[in-house]
């Protein structure tokens, strides 16, 4: 008897070369039109057209109006979570780009998963703000303890407004590079969008990757550093 969720259908979805193209330029966090998401599948626009209706049939992707134009988004921070895991999965088994770049070094650095750091900018975080007792894992869960409230204020986040949104203010996310845990969640957003804020850090147009100033490495080194 078959019984549960059919993760078929959605296998079938992400596993077609051109959606699996079209889902990864959609973990920058940006909503991309068709035009930009036929050239990042290697398509047609009418090609892309006819994949895009199918995953956002499928849940997997959302549309935005906005006069002409049709934006387009990953549906949820769930469904960057699979994809996340996913390429964990075939970067674990070699199953990596034939054509390496420049980028790849510095994808690994830093960059956008979705709306948080990840990379081995992410990693290095998530690691001094769970040793520092910042955050506490509970029961597969991670939760902000009272020092670490105090902390991410003081670091300039607003944590009450963070409380106040229906999404959860701590998730944790499996970095595909290094298969290890970074932060994610609402003050996994907020902490990126400070940190860009404060200058340390900015994004590279057209791509996932974050490059952080030479000031900017310091600080962060400073602020995030595991006292053994």
């Amino acid at each position: 008897m078959k019984e549960g969720p059919d993760i078929a259908r959605i296998a079938a979805l992400i596993g077609d070369p051109a959606r699996a193209n079209i889902l990864s330029a959609l973990m920058s966090g940006k909503a991309l039109t068709a035009t930009e998401l036929a050239n990042e599948a290697g398509v047609t626009v009418q090609t892309a057209s006819a994949h895009l209706a199918k995953l956002e049939a499928g849940g997997l992707t959302s549309v935005r109006k906005a006069g002409r134009h049709r934006y387009v988004s990953l549906s949820g921070p769930e469904v960057a979570a699979v994809l996340e895991a996913l390429m964990g999965l075939a970067a674990g088994q070699g199953h990596l780009r034939t054509y390496t770049g420049p980028r790849d070094v510095a994808l690994r650095e830093a960059r956008v998963c979705y709306n948080h750091l990840a990379g081995a900018r992410g990693i290095a975080m998530y690691d001094s703000m769970t040793v520092q007792g910042y955050l506490t894992e509970q029961n597969d869960t991670v939760v902000l303890s009272a020092s670490g409230a105090k902390f991410v204020t003081a670091f300039g986040v607003d944590l009450a407004a963070l409380e106040r949104a229906r999404a959860p203010v701590c998730r944790t996310c499996l970095d595909w590079s290094a298969r290890r845990t970074h932060l994610a969640g609402g003050l996994g957003r907020a902490m990126l969008v400070q940190m860009e804020a404060l200058g340390w850090a900015a994004r590279e147009s057209g791509s996932r990757v974050v490059r952080f100033t030479r000031q900017g490495s310091v600080a962060f080194e400073a602020q995030f550093a595991i006292n053994a």
